[in-house]
């Protein structure tokens, strides 16, 4: 069997553990918690938000995308520690 055949195992332990009881006695894994969100709607929403990053960047001018670039670079350099050492 190739490495990628085989199922991925979870990462936390205690997800671990309970797959390999389950495993080991043949019990079905419980089925994954439901989050809440509606498949439709976020399909919905990263089909609009693959639309409109390209878009705004294409309509910015080159100097409007360095200003937004410089006062990301001074937000940034505001919350670290940089910022007190002069």
């Amino acid at each position: 069997m190739s490495e990628s055949a085989r199922p991925r195992r979870p990462r936390d332990l205690n997800q671990l553990a309970a797959a390999l009881v389950s495993e080991a006695t043949g019990e079905a894994a419980p089925a994954p918690a439901d989050d809440g969100k509606d498949p439709a709607a976020v399909a919905l929403g990263r089909k609009g938000g693959k639309k409109g990053g390209p878009a705004r960047a294409a309509a910015l001018t080159p100097a409007r995308r360095k200003a937004i670039a410089q006062k990301a670079v001074a937000a940034r350099w505001a919350k670290s520690d940089h910022a007190s050492h002069g």
